[in-house]
């Protein structure tokens, strides 16, 4: 696993990519991007914000190493991710990374991959999805939103793999949830998803009956970031685990769910 660093970073860019969400753009302001995996994330700091005491864990978008720039993909829901929606090109931001566990990679090449992601939960999948098509898998995108309003350009999904997409008011895609999508009736060698509570375990209901193997990468809320606050506990077959330090990525078979 990859040593932990707090690494002071300079926005490039914060673009705006729907009516709630905003892509920020990073790169360190002296030295190198440490080793990251798909599936993990990082703790941003949120600066001259009085209301805002914790740093925000935040998905890791995608990752290129080659220009040393870490995207984040942030939905505004609070005074944190408000705050920092409003940051400007050349600020510095503070961040703690890596954290947490990533995605499982295939060891054998030419597998067909499902990731299914929805809302927000789509952020992980991007750079977890770039990592499966460099190491000779299909990857597949099945992408959920409630509508048109919410989604956001997909094109860099698309440059990676074929993407499906769902939309609760049949504005986009197939009309309904992830679970009713016509994609599904493929079988896939490997299912990963992310996003709210109920989608994840509608998908590894899904998965389980078709005998795939699937992870799913918690969204429980996160303090600390270090797994040693315990605010973000989940309950597995081997007992108690924190979900930030022992996750977020778990395979369906560690988790309780009556699914």
């Amino acid at each position: 696993m990859a040593r932990k660093c707090l690494l002071d970073c300079e926005v490039v860019e914060n673009l705006p990519l729907s009516n709630t969400c905003f892509q920020l753009q990073l790169r360190p302001v002296s030295g190198a991007l440490p080793a990251i995996l798909p599936g993990q994330f990082v703790e941003i700091r949120v600066d001259h914000t009085p209301s805002v005491v914790l740093r925000r864990p935040i998905s890791v978008f995608d990752v290129d190493f080659s220009s040393q720039q870490l995207s984040l993909l942030i939905q505004k829901v609070g005074d944190g991710t408000v705050a920092l929606s409003q940051l400007k090109a050349g600020e510095v931001v503070n961040l703690l990374l890596p954290l947490g566990n990533g995605f499982t990679i295939p060891s054998e090449s030419g597998k067909r991959l499902l990731l299914v992601g929805g809302g927000v939960g789509i952020a992980p999948l991007l750079y977890l999805g770039r990592v499966l098509r460099d190491g000779g898998h299909e990857v597949n995108f099945l992408l959920g939103f409630r509508s048109t309003r919410e989604m956001i350009d997909l094109k860099p999904y698309e440059a990676i793999g074929e993407v499906f997409v769902t939309t609760e008011d049949g504005s986009a895609g197939e009309r309904g949830f992830v679970t009713n999508h016509s994609v599904l009736d493929q079988k896939a060698d490997f299912i990963y998803t992310c996003g709210p509570t109920p989608m994840m375990k509608a998908v590894a209901a899904y998965a389980k009956k078709a005998s795939v193997a699937c992870e799913v990468s918690l969204e429980n809320k996160m303090a600390c970031g270090l797994g040693a606050c315990l605010c973000c506990v989940t309950d597995t077959v081997d007992g108690h685990k924190c979900v930030c330090s022992e996750g977020p990525v778990f395979n369906i078979n560690q988790l309780k769910w009556q699914i």
